[in-house]
């Protein structure tokens, strides 16, 4: 009478479209594996019925339904066996993956109203852009009245294009690896131009005094001074900075893959700084620093170097 039962369930799960394997073997009568289904729904409606087919069969038979990756399945079985969203993916012999995402937890208890929903972690390379900040750089000069100042360059915000092999679960980002970010645009300083009131000129290597913005210019800017530098050397490193990496410690070319606020290339250079080179602003500074004055003479010298080649 059961394997009667049960045969009669089967046929009325498959005229509900759905798809199921065999419940019991016929010899012993014992069961070997579930009767698993899948289905393009996941109403009331479609569990009810569900539930009709399986009261004509078996009382002891529950079902859960499953969704993976938003496509349902319902996974049928002993009660006695499917009292938990891990009885249940190990009743539909659904294995997870490390990266994958289960809700409810795999200890939370189910019912037939529960439906679990999987997600498969995906890997998708994405590229977006964040904006780099601009300065504001102060400029002294003899052509308007003492104390009058005057806007001679308006600021513009740049852009850093990032790309990223970015790995979800659903909505869940599982990890983010940055293999290219790099100056897009760059951003231009807004410079003020501050009146003297005298008739003796500024300085051509005068580069005004830039305002530091953010948390990493303003180390570098008091680093600077406490080390016997200049505003000027300030403003000429910040415009280095701006232009190659957007002050972000991690910028890496996708061409040459130099590395870090002043690109080095390769990047295991600023290893001569600190062994923390990869990550530490700090460290990167330092060695921009120790670069310029090596190969350049002064960072104000390497800035002009800049300025006449378009790189250092």
């Amino acid at each position: 009478m059961k394997i009667a039962a049960v045969v009669a369930a089967a046929g009325l799960l498959g005229a509900a479209g759905l798809v199921s394997r065999s419940f019991y073997h016929a010899d012993d009568v014992k069961p070997i594996s579930t009767i698993t289904s899948f289905s393009a729904t996941d109403s009331a409606a479609s569990r009810s019925a569900t539930r009709g087919a399986i009261n004509s069969a078996d009382k002891n038979t529950t079902f859960v339904t499953v969704k993976i990756n938003g496509d349902s399945r319902v996974v049928l079985g002993e009660k006695a066996n499917m009292t938990t969203v891990k009885d249940v993916l190990e009743t539909g012999d659904i294995t997870l993956d490390p990266d994958d995402a289960v809700s409810p937890s795999l200890k939370s208890k189910v019912t037939e109203a529960t439906v679990v929903t999987i997600n498969r972690a995906d890997a998708d390379v994405e590229t977006n852009d964040t904006e780099i900040a601009f300065n504001e750089v102060r400029k002294e000069t003899s052509s308007l009245p003492k104390g009058q100042e005057k806007v001679e360059t308006e600021g513009q915000k740049g852009i850093m294009e990032t790309t990223s092999l970015i790995k979800r679960a659903g909505d869940k980002v599982i990890s983010s690896n940055v293999f290219a970010s790099w100056v897009k645009k760059a951003p231009v300083d807004k410079v003020i131009l501050v009146g003297t009131g005298s008739t003796k000129s500024s300085s051509s290597a005068d580069l005004g005094t830039t305002v530091p913005a953010g948390e990493v210019q303003s180390w570098a800017h008091q680093y600077l001074l406490d080390n016997g530098y200049s505003e000027a050397d300030f403003t000429a490193a910040n415009y280095i900075i701006n232009h190659e990496s957007g002050w972000s410690p991690t910028a890496t070319n996708p061409t040459s893959g130099a590395y870090g606020l002043g690109q080095a290339y390769p990047g295991s250079k600023m290893a001569s700084a600190g062994a923390d080179w990869q990550t530490n602003y700090k460290t990167q500074f330092k060695w921009f620093i120790s670069y310029c004055e090596q190969r350049y003479g002064g960072i104000v010298a390497a800035y002009n170097y800049w300025i006449a080649h378009n790189n250092y």
